[in-house]
């Protein structure tokens, strides 16, 4: 029971995690994301790779 909660959690703390790094990734400004080859249609593909991995 202790290692499904300890999962549920952690599950929960990637979730915000990935949905913090969307947000943040959007919010850039463009000339900014487009410096760092950030396209508006990669942010949540990104987002994913650096909350979940590869």
């Amino acid at each position: 029971m202790k290692t499904l909660v300890s999962n549920l959690r952690a599950a929960a703390r990637n979730r915000v995690a990935y949905l913090r790094t969307v947000a943040e990734l959007s919010q850039l400004p463009l000339d900014t994301r487009l410096d760092l080859d950030i396209y508006a249609g990669d942010v949540r593909n990104i987002a994913h790779r650096a909350v979940y991995g590869a």
